[in-house]
C-alpha cells in the first residue's frame, strides 16, 4: 500500500490523504495478490512476488487460485528472501515442479479483502475507471498504476493519442467514484501534453 502524496508537503497537511494498496485486477470478483517468479532451493519451494501491502499477507486470505480459478493452493510460508516470499505449495516436491509454476498468478476473491478506509483504493478499483475532466470530456481509461518513489501515478490509456501519466494526488485527481466507473481530473497546464503553444 502507497500513501498518496500531493506535491507539496504543506498542501498534503491541508487535505485528507489518499492511500492505494497494490493488488493486480483480474475479471470481476477477483483480485491477483501474487505472482510465483521461480524457483527457491531443490525442494520444492517457490518465491512468490506479493502484491499484498505486507508482502508476507499473501497467504493470509485462505487458498489462492490460478487464473482458471480451477487450481487452488494453499500457500506454506518458509520466509523472506530478497524482496519475495518463500512458501510452499502441496505436491509441488522438486525444482523442476517448482520452476513450472514460474509465471502462476495466485488470486483469491475480492470480498475476501478488508475493506479500505476512505481514501484509500485497492489498484483493481482503480484499473479501467474512465478518466473524465471536470466539464465531462473524457480523457481516456485507467490502464495501470505505478509508484516510483513519490507516490502513486495513475497510466492512462487514450484513444488516438498516446498514454500519459498522472500523478494520483487530491490536486489532480479530486474525485475517484469507483461506484460509478470513473475518476475526475483536474490537470495542471501540459500535464496531458495536449496544449495549444
Amino acid at each position: 500500500m502507497a500513501l498518496r502524496k500531493d506535491p507539496h508537503p504543506e498542501e498534503a497537511a491541508k487535505q485528507p490523504s489518499r492511500r492505494t494498496h497494490s493488488a493486480d485486477p483480474a475479471e470481476a470478483g477477483r483480485v491477483c495478490v501474487g505472482v510465483v517468479t521461480g524457483p527457491q532451493g531443490v525442494r520444492g519451494a517457490v518465491r512468490i512476488k506479493s502484491f499484498t501491502e505486507v508482502p508476507v499477507d499473501v497467504a493470509g486470505y485462505g487458498p489462492l487460485e490460478d487464473e482458471t480459478g480451477r487450481r487452488q493452493f494453499d500457500l506454506h510460508l518458509c520466509g523472506l528472501a530478497k524482496g519475495v516470499v518463500v512458501a510452499r505449495l502441496p505436491g509441488i516436491e522438486d525444482r523442476d515442479q517448482a520452476e513450472a509454476l514460474r509465471g502462476l498468478r495466485l488470486y483469491i476473491p475480492r470480498s475476501a479483502l478488508p475493506q479500505p478506509e476512505a481514501e484509500e483504493y485497492y489498484h483493481a478499483d482503480l484499473i479501467g475507471l474512465e478518466a473524465v475532466l471536470e466539464d465531462g470530456t473524457r480523457v481516456g481509461h485507467v490502464r495501470a498504476i505505478y509508484d516510483f518513489g513519490a507516490g502513486d501515478t495513475l497510466e492512462l490509456a487514450r484513444d488516438g493519442a498516446p498514454p500519459v501519466l498522472v500523478p494520483f494526488t487530491r490536486a489532480v485527481v479530486p474525485i475517484v467514484a469507483p461506484a460509478e466507473g470513473r475518476l475526475v481530473l483536474d490537470p495542471p497546464p501540459g500535464l496531458l501534453g495536449d496544449d495549444k503553444p
